[in-house]
């Protein structure tokens, strides 16, 4: 079987038939061999009977959501490639031609673009304003900085894919995070991603979506965020890091005047503030990378392949402890001279200048040493 053509379902009664007409004649007219599946994911309205009555499959998905139902529909399927889309109308099955020619041309991965400036159509009142201007090309922006995704509309719910390339990814989400994960992982795992311009029609069931506007798009950017340890924890963190440290060094010696303004121990504390912070999301970062890689969220890379190389336990513990050492040696050297006042009152500023360094040196020695801990037990149970 050459295509399998998989439908997720849920109370579509208004519109599942002709899509399931639309689907099973685009089989026809491409002269593949191939399945309509109809993952139902517990319709209550008889979709189900009418497209059975059509020839479909219908495949009962008992768990909720839109992930589940795909990735039932594609478990249940017989094709070397599948081709999916919403049951709405809103998408045209007649276009498969495009897919199957991108799939056969060596794409592991076609997603389909619904915009103009890609060379797509969408109808009037095909798309709500806020999703055409701003929620899907905000969306697809962020994906292209966050995973090198060339992908011009990373909403469109259009898509085919090999078999061998979806077991592959190993989907695990089962809402509508999977649209983001399945372009997150196919990005990640190197496939050969394409993209083809498509005509987006105006939703024919007459009701309302399932889909919600801002609390499904938060869902898509949070997930994409947790799926880019980079992004959200090394990179705030190495910003953070460097600028605590600079500004250390800078007043360390004594107050420092830009200006007008003066910068002096208050800033000093930020600082240290800022280098302790910085260090911590790099830390979960390195955490969240190996831990990406174990549950197979992300592909074995040569970066955590280095970052695993040149990891020891006793090192980076040793060293967190010779810096806990120096805060603790230094916090003594701040009480000896407190102790020539007769432990009285001391210069604000100077006493400062050698807390707030033994102080950062402490806490920072110890982020390291149990987080050299944290990272040994993610990296073992890894291997």
């Amino acid at each position: 079987m050459q295509l399998s053509i998989i439908i997720p379902c849920l109370n579509e009664i208004e519109t599942i038939g002709a899509v399931v007409k639309t689907a099973s004649a685009a089989l026809d007219n491409e002269g593949l061999s191939g399945e309509v599946i109809v993952a139902d994911n517990g319709s209550s309205d008889g979709s189900q009977d009418v497209a059975r009555a059509l020839g479909a499959c219908v495949v009962d998905i008992p768990v909720k959501g839109y992930g589940s139902a795909l990735h039932g529909g594609i478990s249940a399927s017989q094709g070397d490639c599948v081709i999916f889309a919403d049951a709405d109308c809103s998408y045209d099955f007649g276009q498969l031609g495009k897919f199957w020619t991108k799939l056969q041309a060596g794409c592991e991965f076609v997603v389909g673009t619904r915009f103009p400036r890609a060379g797509g159509i969408i109808d009037p009142g095909a798309m709500p304003w806020l999703h055409r201007w701003i929620g899907t090309p905000v969306i697809s922006l962020i994906g292209r900085i966050l995973f090198g995704s060339r992908l011009s509309d990373f909403n469109c719910g259009m898509r085919a894919i090999t078999r061998t390339a979806f077991d592959k990814l190993q989907m695990q989400t089962t809402g509508m995070e999977f649209a983001s994960e399945m372009i997150i992982k196919a990005s990640l795992f190197g496939l050969r991603i394409c993209e083809v311009p498509i005509h987006f029609h105006k939703d024919a069931r007459g009701r309302p979506p399932h889909l919600r506007t801002f609390r499904d798009g938060w869902r898509h950017l949070r997930f994409m965020l947790i799926c880019s340890p980079r992004w959200l924890f090394v990179y705030p963190g190495l910003v953070l890091a460097v600028l605590g440290i600079a500004g250390l060094v800078l007043l360390l010696p004594g107050p420092v005047r830009v200006g007008r303004v003066g910068l002096d121990t208050n800033t000093l504390l930020v600082c240290a503030m800022m280098l302790l912070l910085g260090h911590q999301l790099i830390s979960l970062g390195t955490v969240a990378k190996f831990y990406a890689v174990q549950i197979g969220m992300h592909p074995p890379s040569r970066g955590a392949e280095v970052l695993r190389s040149v990891f020891q336990l006793e090192s980076w513990a040793g060293a967190g402890l010779l810096l806990t050492l120096g805060g603790v040696g230094l916090l003594s050297f701040g009480v000896l001279v407190w102790n020539r006042v007769g432990f009285g009152l001391l210069s604000y500023p100077d006493s400062l200048r050698i807390v707030i360094p033994a102080v950062t040196l402490i806490m920072l020695g110890m982020q390291i040493v149990f987080t050299s801990f944290l990272i040994s037990m993610v990296s073992r149970a890894h291997n």
